[in-house]
C-alpha cells in the first residue's frame, strides 16, 4: 500500500510542477521560480499537502508568486482531471517549503565559525 502513496505523491508532485511551469500565464510569477518540492496525500486520498519552494529577488516577490499559486489551486486541481488518472483527485493545500532557507541560514552560520587547525602532538 505504501508504494501506491509512493506513486501517487510522485505524479502529482510532476503534474503539478508542469501545470505551474507551462499553463499558469499569470505575470506575477515571472518574478520568481516556482518549484514543487514535496507533495503528500492522506490516506483517504481527499488532501495532498504540496509543498512549493519559491526562489526570488525579494521577500515580497516571493509572497506574491506563493500567493499567487495559492489563489490558482482550483485551476491547478482542473487542470490535474485530465492529467492524472485517478478516482478520486485529492484537494491541493500549498505549503511554503522553508528546508531551503533553512539550508542556507545553517550555511552561512557554519562558515562564520573560525575554527583554528588542529595542533599535531608528537610524543617522540
Amino acid at each position: 500500500m505504501k508504494i501506491k502513496f509512493e506513486r501517487i505523491n510522485s505524479e502529482l508532485k510532476k503534474q503539478i510542477a508542469k501545470v505551474i511551469a507551462c499553463d499558469l500565464k499569470d505575470p506575477r510569477l515571472n518574478n520568481g521560480i516556482v518549484s514543487v518540492t514535496k507533495v503528500s496525500v492522506t490516506p483517504d486520498l481527499k488532501y495532498a499537502k504540496v509543498y512549493l519552494s519559491v526562489y526570488a529577488d525579494n521577500e515580497e516577490a516571493r509572497k506574491e508568486a506563493f500567493d499567487t499559486v495559492c489563489r490558482s489551486k482550483t485551476f491547478i486541481r482542473n487542470m490535474l482531471k485530465n492529467a492524472v488518472q485517478i478516482r478520486l483527485l485529492p484537494e491541493l493545500n500549498f505549503v511554503m517549503d522553508t528546508s531551503v532557507d533553512y539550508g542556507i541560514k545553517i550555511d552561512k552560520l557554519l562558515s562564520q565559525i573560525d575554527i583554528p587547525p588542529a595542533e599535531e602532538n608528537q610524543d617522540e
